[in-house]
């Protein structure tokens, strides 16, 4: 779609289910490549981004069929470390193949990914941590290429705690020979929905969602099935939207753990919120209240969601 026509002057109102989350969805069908098997995967956003990483995984020989919102991938055919430059083109995020395919094939060969601007979003943190676990990697032509014939754990320390590095690092991890400590690893829901994931096949990663997170290599992966995580993006923008309209809104299968950042600044606004553990409502007042500051930091700061961490 070209453009919007938004017609305003109206309150916001009324209840709705928050849909799995797109940050958490993508790295977890992409790591659905180290199993060998079958994944099932339930509550996923029927968005462009899953439609392209499933392409992604077709492309390199995976089997995936899609009913409703769940995916189903068989990766026993996967053969091909090679990932399509024309799905990659389309969105940033396809760099978080490149664990999950290396961890495979000891192999991977990715173009630079494309996507959004959003400005600049460098994946040095993804290559240095890749290589600390022993790969070779060359850059050339537009192309990256990782090589190892075993990936090793080791120690990485992330310069800044990027949510897909330490994704990438703790797929090619599970894979990997011993035990592989991240430190200032990114510690955003996503990052614990997709350690919940690998677990479920049968991978040791403990700490997920703190800034230490330790994964122990397992030489055999298997089947899983696995329900996705709530978006708490989405949510905190129908919350936003209900309050400067003056609205009052319930939202249904949400963690109200994950949405405390935005709801302590919509309550400090003068929002009235009421909650339990999957259900949030919210009523605006009238007018909102100034807020003393606000300043977006990684989780479990306030999110940004314009030049996030997602590389």
């Amino acid at each position: 779609m070209g453009e919007y026509h938004v017609r305003g002057g109206n309150r916001l109102t009324g209840a709705l289910r928050i849909g799995g989350a797109k940050n958490a969805v993508l790295p977890i069908l992409a790591s659905t490549v180290l199993s060998g098997g079958k994944s099932v995967i339930h509550n996923c956003p029927l968005i462009a981004d899953t439609f392209v990483t499933i392409e992604v995984l077709e492309a390199i020989g995976c089997k995936v069929t899609l009913e409703k919102s769940t995916v189903t991938v068989d990766s026993a055919p996967a053969f091909r470390y090679e990932l399509p430059e024309e799905q990659v083109k389309k969105m940033r995020s396809s760099i978080i193949f490149l664990g999950g395919t290396l961890g495979r094939f000891g192999r991977a060969r990715i173009g630079y990914p494309g996507g959004c601007n959003l400005g600049l979003r460098p994946i040095d943190l993804h290559l240095r941590g890749l290589k600390a676990l022993g790969a070779e990697i060359t850059e050339e032509h537009g192309f990256i290429t990782c090589a190892a014939n075993r990936l090793k754990g080791a120690a990485v320390n992330l310069d800044f705690p990027s949510v897909g590095a330490t994704e990438n690092i703790m797929i090619a991890a599970a894979a990997a020979e011993g035990t592989t400590v991240i430190t200032n690893a990114a510690r955003e829901p996503e990052i614990a929905d997709l350690a919940g994931f690998l677990n479920s096949m049968g991978a040791s990663v403990t700490g997920a969602g703190t800034g230490r997170v330790v994964i122990t290599g397992v030489s055999r992966l298997h089947d899983a099935e696995y329900r996705v995580m709530p978006d708490r993006i989405v949510a905190g923008t129908y919350l936003t939207a209900a309050a400067i309209t003056g609205g009052q809104i319930e939202l249904t299968d949400v963690v109200t753990e994950h949405l405390e950042p935005i709801l302590s600044k919509l309550e400090e606004a003068g929002c009235e919120t009421r909650k339990t553990k999957d259900t949030v409502q919210l009523t605006a007042p009238g007018r909102l209240k100034p807020i003393a500051q606000m300043r977006t930091l990684p989780h479990p700061g306030f999110p940004n969601c314009n030049k996030g961490s997602r590389l």
